[in-house]
């Protein structure tokens, strides 16, 4: 006689969204080549502003469900920007987290970044990923990228009832061929969270999500690529998915769409 475990007839409900990270436009920091980390909070250059109005051109079409922002001026006056131009937004409220801060560069703040890309070279180490005296490690960072993860998942699990059985979406599926078009991914994804935050944050999610999480890449990724630095309002997009666990929402799977795409800016 063969018995089957309870457990194995109960049904998981899992849910699917995308989420897009943008770097913050230029500020006059950026453009001179100088570190602005958490003490130097710089609005965007008229540069900047351009970028911004470029990246919500660009994305005016795209369909969110959600906005989350860094709590610094450069990337919250992107996300305005971006939002002006979205109809989507209109109705939806900016959510300011200091989770997504830009790294804390402690005393390399406000100097040359090309100094402390040598000091990290003198101690054998690569920039991104050097840790100047008084600074944020990247294991800091990274549980700050997981706290915010953690808290978006549970948000969103429980705000939305686009539940699907499980079986039918273990993985994040596979979308529709990706054409260089802003709604890549995300056209029949109707739950889309947009995340405004800096570059070397963007850095330490990236490789989280490949490194540890699995994340699945497209055709012809180059990790050396990943792992750079996005240009001002460039943009990652990823699609995941989530299961309902004993009342808590759990990553199941996550895939990259693209990845420092900044063809708008280009434009």
């Amino acid at each position: 006689m063969r018995y089957h475990s309870v457990v194995s007839f109960q049904r998981m409900k899992a849910l699917t969204f995308g989420l897009t990270l943008v770097r913050h436009g230029e500020t006059r920091y950026n453009k001179e080549g100088l570190l602005q980390g958490q003490a130097i909070d710089c609005p965007l250059s008229e540069i900047g502003l351009q970028q911004a109005e470029a990246a919500g051109c660009y994305l005016k079409d795209v369909m969110f469900s959600r906005v989350f922002v860094s709590d610094m001026m450069r990337a919250q006056q992107t996300a305005e920007t971006i939002m002006k131009h979205n109809s989507s937004c209109s109705g939806l409220q900016m959510v300011c987290d200091p989770l997504l801060k830009e790294i804390s560069f402690g005393t390399a703040e406000g100097g040359r970044l090309q100094d402390v890309k040598e000091m990290a070279k003198a101690a054998g180490q690569s920039f991104p990923g050097f840790t100047p005296p008084g600074g944020e490690t990247q294991e800091q960072v990274k549980e700050r990228v997981k706290e915010f993860l953690e808290k978006m998942l549970q948000q969103i699990g429980a705000e939305h009832d686009r539940w699907e059985d499980e079986t039918s979406v273990s993985a994040p599926p596979e979308m529709s061929p990706i054409e260089g078009k802003a709604d890549d991914g995300v056209r029949d994804v109707p739950i889309h969270a947009l995340v405004v935050t800096h570059g070397a944050y963007m850095c330490v999610a990236v490789r989280y999500f490949v490194e540890e999480l699995h994340c699945s890449l497209p055709p012809g990724s180059d990790r050396a690529h990943m792992f750079s630095l996005s240009p001002n309002t460039g943009l990652c997009r990823f699609i995941l998915t989530m299961r309902e666990e004993h009342d808590r929402f759990k990553l199941s799977g996550i895939r990259c769409v693209f990845i420092h795409r900044g063809n708008h800016v280009k434009q």
